[in-house]
């Protein structure tokens, strides 16, 4: 049947519901529990009023079978048609597959042990104009599922899981710190000056104070301003924005944790990072060992430690003290000639041996440290080593992670760099050096260790989900025709 005709049959049921006197879209309606609960604590011939999507159903004789699903579970109803009241009848020769519906019934056992519901009421709460896609098929279009959310969680169990564990993992996380004496704050979202990080920022503009404002990049300058202000331990589970591509691994806006603890380094930045990990994965998991796209990653602490000065320079002879073109030519005699740029930096140089080795054959987490000092201007030096910083990033599963600092509180310094960092800008000079920012240093920012979690990906490695869009509930995509939207299978 075309969707015009499934419609079309749909509203003649609705304008049915009407003339029976019956509201096809209902109000409140208290519950007796979940479905999960009522399954759970079951016992025959208990009473029970539950809600719930119709997802399957079928006639024999004068008995109707159903299915309805919750957010928790589904369960089966049975409902002797000749025993009901003519409300409840009117409501059965209108049910269509995805209507929502409340019931009320007694608790029982079919012949075949299948537990159920003997259905005394049934209420119509809200009726479905929409079909939902074919049993036998299911809503397996990519593209679609993403754009249609709302379907993809109705009809795929795995895709409903999935977001419950996201948002048990974001609760777990926010656990973990509050019992370690983290603060959770929150920082603005709309900032007048990028900062924090590099990247494309989006632009818009506040018209009561006619000013160009951006959304943020990173939180990283508001929470250091708090440790300025004396306190000591915060962090912020934030919304980031950057104009740049999409892939598997990059959407526009994006969630991250970002914690900073004050009279630390990035030496308790990475014991943080791998107890938390190592921690949230038996949680979620039971084991330190978990499948990732058909390999095997192991959390087990301690963690391996790899120096990126000395990987960057033993895999494509690239010094810290290389001007970009020196970086450039060695890449390419490692790479390939093919290798083109707009725009040639030491950073942008940095940028592609990075991306090179995110997409290597890092399975278990390695903390790799020693960054050239150039890539972090917000971070300290090692000592006696002034080209290397004071810095990890956190690769597993061939992603990476995290990202963290000794953080630089030095404000003539920070200013140099900054300053130094502005001239090597590759982003279209969107940004410009934050004043308040180091002003709030010359007040004294303690020494401190800043960390950077990005939560979609340790969410698709908990999950096993190949793309970030995976894991996101309405991730950024084209625009597409009215008619294509309501393709479902």
């Amino acid at each position: 049947m075309e969707l015009d005709e499934i419609k079309r049959v749909r509203l003649a049921k609705l304008d049915n519901l009407k003339g029976e006197g019956i509201n096809p879209y209902g109000g409140r309606f208290p519950l007796s529990g979940s479905i999960a609960e009522t399954l759970r604590h079951f016992a025959e011939e208990k009473e029970v009023v539950l809600a719930g999507r119709l997802m399957a159903s079928r006639s024999h004789g004068k008995v109707l079978f159903a299915d309805i699903q919750d957010q928790t579970d589904k369960i089966q109803l049975f409902v002797k048609l000749d025993a009901v009241n003519p409300e409840v009848s009117a409501v059965v020769r209108n049910l269509d597959i995805g209507d929502i519906i409340g019931v009320q019934g007694t608790l029982f056992r079919t012949k075949t042990g299948q537990e159920s519901v003997r259905v005394a009421g049934i209420h119509m709460l809200s009726k479905s104009l929409m079909s939902l896609p074919e049993k036998w098929h299911g809503l397996k279009d990519v593209e679609i599922r993403y754009r249609q959310r709302y379907v993809d969680l109705i009809v795929n169990k795995e895709v409903r899981e999935l977001f419950l564990k996201r948002s048990r993992i974001i609760t777990w996380i926010r656990s973990f710190l509050d019992n370690r004496g983290f603060l959770e704050v929150e920082t603005p979202m709309l900032q007048p000056i990028v900062g924090g990080a590099r990247g494309q920022p989006f632009k818009s503009r506040h018209n009561a104070y006619d000013m160009e404002v951006f959304l943020r990049i990173a939180p990283e300058l508001y929470l250091k301003r708090l440790l300025v202000g004396g306190l000591e331990r915060v962090y912020e589970i934030n919304r980031n924005f950057r104009n740049e591509g999409i892939s598997t691994r990059h959407n526009p806006e994006f969630t991250m944790l970002e914690v900073y603890q004050a009279y630390g380094n990035y030496e308790d930045m990475m014991r943080l990072t791998e107890d938390l990990i190592s921690h949230l994965v038996q949680e979620i998991h039971g084991s330190y060992n978990v499948m990732y796209q058909g390999k095997e990653i192991d959390f087990t602490p301690p963690w391996e430690r790899k120096s990126f000065a000395g990987v960057v320079q033993e895999k494509f002879g690239i010094n810290p003290d290389d001007d970009a073109s020196t970086m450039l030519r060695k890449l390419r005699n490692h790479h390939g000639p093919n290798i083109k740029m707009d725009k040639l930096t030491r950073s942008a140089v940095m940028k592609m041996v990075e991306d090179m080795l995110e997409e290597g054959q890092v399975v278990n987490p390695v903390f790799f440290t020693e960054y050239f000092t150039f890539l972090c201007p917000l971070a300290k030096t090692v000592p006696e080593k002034p080209a290397l910083s004071q810095r990890f990033e956190v690769f597993i599963g061939g992603l990476e992670v995290g990202n963290a600092y000794s953080e630089l509180n030095d404000p003539q310094e920070q200013r140099r760099r900054l300053l130094e960092d502005l001239e090597d800008d590759t982003e279209g000079g969107n940004r410009t050096l934050d004043e308040d920012f180091l002003n709030a240093l010359e007040y004294a920012m303690p020494p401190a260790g800043g960390l950077g979690i990005g939560i979609d990906r340790l969410v698709m490695l908990l999950t096993d989900a190949a793309s970030i869009r995976d894991v996101i509930l309405f991730p950024l995509l084209k625009p597409q025709e009215d008619h294509e939207l309501r393709k479902l299978d």
